[in-house]
């Protein structure tokens, strides 16, 4: 990484969803691997999955057997225990990679950050230097796979974001590789429904729009979507990444 910052350089105020303050340092300590532990075919990129809020690293594993079978995965799991109040009676336990759901501003900007730094750290310390990588997300994680472009984009082969959004960048620190990154042109996939009853419309455009400028973007509108995934979705993902030369062809 290119730029590095003291913990509480990048720390603001305190949440009241989530114990402790937006843009605290963070550390992702649990991971589920591929078999193989996630070195079953190396000739292939390797897909870091990034849950969302209230889920866990186990959310994600399933749908790499729809989108890039072959390919190894690293599921993380976010750092932040969810409060009582939103945990679930049943079921398994839930993690978030921000301080509250949906976090917006310079809240965003921080925990955005925060949560990149730890996840690019992860990967410095239990992935080969030379091993492609490809960030896929969902919702908070979908604003992780993309932030991890703005902090170190060198590192990620390409990038897949679904359901995500974005950190505004208001508090620039967040955002160290933003002027760099058109130059990359790195392939995002960016997915989104058009019935997203928790992110509103005007910020998945505006994800869109600044995706469109600093990167190599294939974008959809899923329609009648809510906040999810669909198989239709899952078809266009795999169709990219063998456009991409990111996963095989083979099925």
């Amino acid at each position: 990484m290119s730029e590095e910052h003291e913990p509480h350089t990048m720390t603001g105020r305190r949440s009241e969803v989530i114990a402790g303050s937006f843009g605290e340092d963070l550390s992702v300590s649990h991971a589920l691997l591929s078999k193989g532990q996630a070195q079953a075919n190396t000739r292939l990129p390797m897909f870091l999955l990034l849950h969302g809020w209230g889920s866990n690293e186990q959310d994600l594993a399933d749908l790499m057997r729809y989108v890039a079978p072959y390919n190894d995965y690293a599921a993380l799991r976010a750092p932040l225990d969810m409060p009582a109040a939103y945990a679930g009676a049943s079921g398994p336990k839930g993690y978030s990679w921000f301080h509250d759901c949906v976090p917006t501003g310079e809240d965003l900007d921080r925990d955005a950050y925060a949560a990149a730094k730890a996840i690019d750290r992860w990967v410095s310390e239990h992935i080969a230097a030379d091993r492609d990588i490809v960030p896929l997300g969902f919702s908070q994680g979908g604003v992780l796979a993309i932030h991890l472009l703005r902090l170190h984009p060198e590192r990620y082969r390409a990038a897949v974001s679904l359901s995500g959004f974005m950190a505004p960048g208001l508090v620039k620190e967040a955002v160290p590789a933003d002027s760099r990154l058109a130059s990359l042109d790195i392939p995002v996939f960016y997915g989104y429904g058009s019935a997203d009853n928790v992110i509103p419309r005007y910020e998945l455009y505006a994800t869109a729009a600044w995706l469109e400028e600093h990167t190599w973007l294939n974008s959809h509108e899923y329609h009648g979507l809510d906040h999810a995934v669909s198989l239709e979705e899952f078809s266009d993902i795999r169709q990219w990444l063998i456009q991409n030369d990111i996963s095989s062809g083979m099925m």
